[in-house]
């Protein structure tokens, strides 16, 4: 591995080979960290050592990604399930998740559905607050466009320009965008089965009309402590939906960070483990 303190570990899960990221001690609650769509979980290398200094954390490949093997079921529902059995079969029996995008999604779906894995929830850039999204995702999810996307990806030159269109979705600002994460997406997009995966990820999330699950009616259930985060230059998700949703929760809290798009954990780390350092220790 190429962070320093992190070991990359395997296991099963749900018959499942399941590739995952760990640092870090027993000293405050354990953290679960899970990506979205078309990533990994290598994608939180930017957060996950500052983040061990205080917590054991978990990075999960979420299943059919990179070192994860291909699953079932690519449904937020489903992977909210696996993700509860992650926690079963590494001993943890409740923990502060932390997801982005479809990631937060998930989590989401676990902290209804098993309310007591999950001791404080955090949603950055979230999916399925509200059916509007770029509409550039609606159109991967069509057929054709689709089939066309998974053929280009897998060669050298669409492997390339799908990192670079990625890069300019996702960030705010151009020059801030990490040559690691440019080189890991062009990486991880010839790998065996991920395009496939991003493509059905994507398509059980987003269809012509938008997001198809939306669950901001449901967020007056959960009971647990809850901070959204969101880069107000989002170009996926715009910030608005995260406003809407902080007046549904009874125990919410917002922070909206500046000059950041879709990822504040990849373009801005240090203000994003500052915001979630200061939410747990109001929470403890």
């Amino acid at each position: 591995m190429s962070v320093t303190g992190v070991q990359e570990r395997t296991i099963d899960v749900e018959g499942l080979r399941t590739r995952y990221l760990t640092a870090g001690d027993d000293g405050g609650p354990p953290l679960v960290l899970l990506h979205g769509v078309g990533t990994s979980a290598g994608e939180w290398s930017w957060v996950l050592p500052a983040l061990a200094l205080k917590h054991r954390v978990y990075a999960v490949d979420l299943p059919g990604y990179d070192g994860s093997y291909e699953p079932p079921d690519y449904a937020p529902a489903f992977t909210a399930s696996f993700i509860g059995s992650f926690l079963e079969a590494v001993g943890v029996e409740s923990a502060v998740v932390v997801g982005n995008s479809f990631g937060a999604l998930s989590a989401l779906h676990l902290a209804l559905s098993e309310p007591t894995r999950v001791s404080a929830l955090v949603l950055s850039d979230s999916a399925g607050l509200d059916q509007a999204v770029n509409p550039a995702l609606a159109t991967i999810s069509f057929p054709r466009t689709g089939q066309l996307v998974t053929v280009l990806a897998k060669t050298r030159p669409g492997a390339a320009q799908r990192a670079l269109g990625r890069a300019l979705l996702m960030f705010a600002r151009p020059w801030q965008i990490p040559s690691k994460w440019l080189n890991d997406q062009y990486r991880l997009a010839q790998l065996p089965n991920f395009i496939e995966a991003t493509l059905a990820t994507l398509r059980s999330t987003v269809g012509p009309s938008g997001q198809r699950e939306v669950l901001l009616e449901e967020l007056p259930r959960l009971q647990m402590p809850t901070l959204i985060v969101w880069g107000i230059e989002d170009r996926v998700l715009p910030y608005w939906q995260a406003q809407d949703a902080l007046t549904r929760l009874k125990k919410g809290s917002l922070e909206l960070i500046p000059n950041c798009g879709h990822l504040p954990h990849v373009e801005q780390p240090e203000r994003f483990v500052s915001i979630l350092d200061g939410f747990l220790r109001n929470e403890a």
